[in-house]
């Protein structure tokens, strides 16, 4: 019987504690992988507290996980990350970068430049520095596997978050490249990009009926998506099932980008 196998592997997964990763950290310990779960310290601790209750659901189903908090738009907070994993499970082997944020509707020319580079800060360079930093370790070991959560708007414009658009954009370009780079290394790079998902980060939307309504009738497929759909294709990529994937974008989106309204003509 074909499976998912992902015994003797260590998976991060950056924004860990979230709705999106949360369902991934949970479905790539359930395919035997030993998972980071990365989170961002906030003032609260509710961070904390999210990761903390990602690492105990694993380990209840006999998994094994440690959450580590880092500033990944940090290079340097990265580099101490990366050390500390190489403490608690003795290296890496496949990287999740997750973690992101949508940034403040606001119109170019009317909107924070801190603001827009705030989010490339994350969404982009965030990515780079902790795909910079597992490389070496990758390269070490002759494998692994690098899958960069990008979103439908590397391919659809968004008004009024040009920050969040180029940032997928520029993150879907940068796994073509880093894949070109590494394929001889053993490492394969991967990017998946979901469509609407229903998560706590959304919930203004999919709570509204007319909202939810709106937001359906622009997926083929008429519903959201669920966390655990784009947690399943990560999963796929990251085992061996996907062995001959690289440097290329799969798209979890209930057919979005087949553009439903011309369905009935054009």
């Amino acid at each position: 019987m074909i499976g998912i196998d992902l015994k003797n592997r260590c998976a991060m997964v950056t924004g860990g504690s979230g709705g999106l990763g949360r369902s991934i950290s949970g479905v790539l310990a359930d395919a035997g992988a030993r998972v980071v779960v990365h989170y961002l310290n906030d003032a609260q601790g509710h961070n904390a507290s999210a990761a903390g209750d990602v690492v105990d659901n694993i380990k209840t189903r006999g998994g094994e996980a440690m959450a580590f908090a880092a500033d990944i738009s940090d290079p340097a907070a990265v580099e101490i990350l990366f050390r500390q994993i190489d403490e608690g499970f003795g290296g890496l082997d496949i990287l999740i970068n997750n973690a992101g944020i949508d940034g403040t509707h606001a119109l170019v020319g009317r909107d924070d430049p801190h603001t827009w580079e705030k989010v490339l800060a994350v969404d982009l360079m965030g990515p780079y520095y902790c795909a910079r930093a597992a490389i070496p370790h990758m390269e070490k070991s002759g494998h692994g596997i690098i899958i960069n959560i990008t979103s439908v708007h590397e391919f659809i414009p968004w008004e009024g978050y040009s920050a969040y658009t180029s940032a997928k954009a520029g993150l879907s370009m940068f796994t073509k490249t880093l894949a070109q780079e590494t394929a001889d290394k053993g490492i394969r790079v991967v990017s998946i990009a979901p469509g609407a998902i229903q998560t706590p980060i959304n919930e203004a939307v999919w709570s509204d009926p007319k909202s939810l309504k709106d937001l359906d009738q622009k997926i083929s497929m008429g519903r959201l998506g669920k966390p655990e759909e784009v947690a399943y294709a990560v999963a796929f990529i990251a085992s061996d099932l996907a062995s001959y994937i690289t440097g290329t974008t799969l798209t979890v989106d209930g057919g979005m980008l087949i553009y439903p309204d011309f369905r009935h003509g054009g």
